[in-house]
């Protein structure tokens, strides 16, 4: 289809515009743009996506908790001992069992946060259950915060390479 287009008189504007070639160009940039979007990945690896849960883009749904100090402070420091010892091993279980990704304590802040978790569950009830097994949570020396958190679907794997460069473990 072509369009025969008038300019304002005394200039010699007159000129076709070629709708047809303008479609065909549009439509050829636009399909470039979107495959250069959507290129496949040649390092692909389907068999570790399906491994770790990743979606098409690699990633997952996680939950990511806040450990704030909780209204019981227990004064007798035996009894917080233990209760330590069994938040570090219920840490070193759940990790074990591939349902912790990621823990550790912040530095001294006014918001009181204690340290954080990236447990592998992908919703709030899965995630308020499993962290109803931590003695301190239990015991209300920790309160949490769990918040819904979509990541890569790798980040467990770097458990692998924390394991060789651990010296002690706490």
């Amino acid at each position: 289809m072509s369009w025969r287009v008038f300019f304002p008189p005394g200039k010699n504007h007159d000129k076709t515009i070629n709708f047809g070639f303008m479609k065909i160009s549009l439509l050829f940039l636009s399909l470039l743009a979107v495959s250069t979007l959507t290129a496949q990945n040649p390092n692909y690896d389907a068999e570790l996506a399906n491994e770790l849960g990743a979606d098409d883009y690699g990633m997952k749904m996680y939950s990511l908790v806040i450990l704030k100090t909780g209204p019981n402070q227990i004064q007798d420091k035996d009894s917080s001992a233990v209760l330590m010892r069994g938040h570090l091993d219920n840490i070193t279980r759940l990790a074990e069992n591939d349902l912790l990704t990621v823990a550790g304590p912040f530095g001294k802040n006014d918001l009181k946060y204690r340290g954080l978790f990236i447990l592998n569950l992908p919703t709030k009830k899965e995630a308020e259950e499993l962290l109803s097994t931590d003695p301190a949570i239990a015991a209300g020396v920790f309160e949490t915060e769990i918040i819904p958190w979509y990541g890569s679907a790798a980040l467990p794997t770097y458990l692998e390479n924390h394991a060789k460069i651990e010296l002690t473990k706490p």
